[in-house]
């Protein structure tokens, strides 16, 4: 709210002091109010994103599976959480059907930890994928170069993702939710004028 406050009393000032606001008079720069716009939008959506990373960091690992559990199913998935105990990095699976019968079949692994998942660690979870799968990592302490490496040149599609792309993510598939994702991480829209 600081910021879309601070984006309205920028404006103010130039049209109470008189200022044209004529595009077409001299001195007036229509692309520098966009520009400005387009800055504070872009300023405001990351500081939401930032508050929203604040947020799950915060969230318990059980929480953090059934937030990415819920996430899949906004992107059309159905998709359930393991139950506890040795799973050999299979925390939530995902398939186009219910009965998980369907490819592309997703496995995730979710690590909610502050240390960056390392080579040993992708390589592991990258090891108990069966053919057919498509791995999901997620960690909210992000990736170390090994272990990106090790994604890349993995036989199998594995996707990585660290806190922040997981919430950009997140945000985008929002709308689609169900009760049981919002009810974990709630988000209210902020509309902006264009």
């Amino acid at each position: 709210m600081a910021d879309l406050e601070s984006a309205a009393a920028h404006k103010r000032p130039a049209a109470s002091a008189g200022l044209a606001c004529n595009p077409n008079e001299p001195g007036q720069d229509s692309r520098d109010d966009s520009s400005s716009d387009d800055e504070a939008l872009t300023a405001t959506y990351d500081n939401g994103i930032e508050l929203i990373k604040d947020r799950v960091s915060q969230l318990s690992w059980e929480d953090m599976k059934r937030l990415v559990a819920g996430m899949l199913k906004a992107m059309g998935y159905c998709a359930r959480v393991t139950p506890r105990g040795p799973d050999g990095g299979r925390d939530v699976i995902a398939s186009p059907d219910a009965l998980g019968l369907e490819s592309p079949r997703i496995v995730a692994e979710v690590k909610h930890r502050e240390g960056a998942m390392g080579a040993p660690a992708v390589r592991s979870f990258i090891g108990g994928l069966r053919a057919g799968d498509r791995g999901l990592c997620g960690s909210a302490g992000g990736f170390t170069k090994e272990g990106r490496y090790e994604a890349d040149r993995a036989n199998v599609p594995v996707r990585l993702l660290d806190l922040d792309s997981f919430v950009r993510h997140y945000v985008e598939v929002y709308d689609k939710a169900d009760d049981e994702a919002r009810s974990i991480l709630p988000l209210t829209r902020i509309w902006w004028p264009a």
